[in-house]
């Protein structure tokens, strides 16, 4: 099928009032750069919709990339004519005619009138479109109920709109508009899907994710870098920051504390995370945190862990079940990646019984017998690595060989 034009919706951000503008263009920003893998497409804005002129590019690969925008919650391929009756009717007729004949047995015309200048009536235009549809396909039956084909016919004033599909997009907020934040991304399945949440909510998100070379291996690091390369997808691109934990993890391990471990390592970690913030302008950190999952998602320990930080801890997994986070890792195209072996510093060193309800008092108080912990902190902060992680390149200043790998050394 070929179609002159794509219809682009936006969703809640319709309800933003004297705000509404500035997420509109947002999303138009994004929409033009994603148009340039497309040359001769051209993206349209007014107010309450984009549509993008398609000048001879094929439908179905604009659509695949524009789907995935923040923001837009449907899209539609459209048909164009001129607002005259006579020309409206002839293009429906062909544009229902080219459809296979088995593919659609009822159908039905929904006419919107928004040129209120135009002389005939939305009802009226139902009829006098669906009256020669019906006649040049017989094999098609009226059905204004439940048709299996709804052709929209929207009049305005200089063009008339018509279109038979309406594809679901992401939703949202376009990216950005709800400011930055820092994600700490793990291998696993739970951290990428907050990612993606949080970008729908109009974050930019940059991710910390924590090594502990030697004892991981350079595949657990390309794990990471493969799943921020998806949620790139979604956004264009995301800068990751490869934190070294290997020095405060051994450092934490001669403590003695191994109940307190897990609640010790995500202590240093958010305090990490929230200076990567402060350098790079987050303002909140995003953690894959779902209630009661494991030991340190408990609600006592997420208490615990985040009294580290006074910036705003979003964990928008908090009240999910696994298994909407597994269908969700699914749809947006994580899931296999997460389920690779690779270990990270994360799944490592598992106490038999870690605590599910640590007491601050004494968790502070192991701290402070770590006389070089803030200095460790402040070098982990230092010699972090950051990435830029784009959908089909990853860039990073330096490659280092990757270091054998000891984890038979572990503890």
């Amino acid at each position: 099928m070929d179609y002159e034009m794509l219809l682009l919706r936006f969703g809640e951000i319709t309800v933003k009032g004297k705000n509404r503008s500035r997420f509109e263009k947002a999303a138009l920003s994004h929409v033009k750069s994603l148009l340039r893998a497309f040359p001769g497409t051209e993206a349209i804005h007014e107010y309450g919709r984009i549509y993008v002129r398609l000048n001879g590019q094929a439908a179905d690969p604009v659509i695949s990339s524009l789907k995935n925008i923040f923001g837009l919650t449907s899209i539609s391929p459209v048909k164009v004519s001129p607002s005259k009756l006579e020309d409206i009717v002839e293009i429906a007729v062909d544009f229902v005619k080219s459809i296979p004949a088995d593919k659609y047995k009822t159908f039905k015309v929904h006419g919107r009138r928004v040129f209120k200048g135009f002389p005939h009536s939305s009802q009226e235009m139902n009829h006098l479109v669906g009256g020669p549809v019906l006649s040049a396909c017989p094999h098609l039956k009226v059905d204004v109920h439940h048709p299996d084909l709804e052709l929209r016919v929207e009049v305005r004033e200089r063009v008339t709109y018509l279109f038979c599909e309406v594809i679901p997009a992401a939703g949202g907020f376009p990216l950005g508009t709800n400011g930055k934040a820092m994600m700490l991304l793990s291998g696993g399945i739970d951290s990428p899907v907050a990612g993606y949440s949080a970008m729908r909510r109009g974050l930019e998100i940059e991710c910390v994710h924590f090594h502990s070379y030697p004892y991981t291996s350079k595949k657990a690091e390309e794990k990471v870098l493969e799943l921020a390369q998806v949620l790139s997808g979604f956004s264009g691109r995301i800068k990751v920051h490869l934190v070294p934990f290997t020095d405060i993890q051994t450092s934490l391990a001669k403590t003695g504390q191994d109940n307190l471990i897990i609640t010790l390592m995500r202590r240093s970690m958010l305090r990490i995370a929230t200076k990567l913030a402060e350098k790079n302008g987050g303002l909140a950190l995003v953690t894959g945190d779902s209630l009661g999952q494991v030991a340190s998602q408990t609600l006592a320990s997420m208490n615990v862990i985040g009294k580290v930080t006074d910036l705003p801890l979003l964990r928008p997994l908090v009240m999910m079940d696994k298994e909407d986070i597994i269908s969700m890792a699914k749809r947006i195209g994580t899931y296999d990646i997460s389920i690779l072996p690779y270990e990270d510093c994360c799944t490592l060193f598992v106490p038999k019984s870690p605590a599910t309800n640590p007491n601050l008092r004494i968790v502070e108080h192991v701290e402070k017998e770590l006389a070089d912990l803030d200095h460790m902190i402040e070098a982990a902060v230092e010699n972090t690595e950051s990435v830029i992680v784009k959908p089909h390149v990853i860039i990073r200043k330096n490659q280092k060989d990757e270091p054998e790998v000891v984890q038979e050394q572990w503890f």
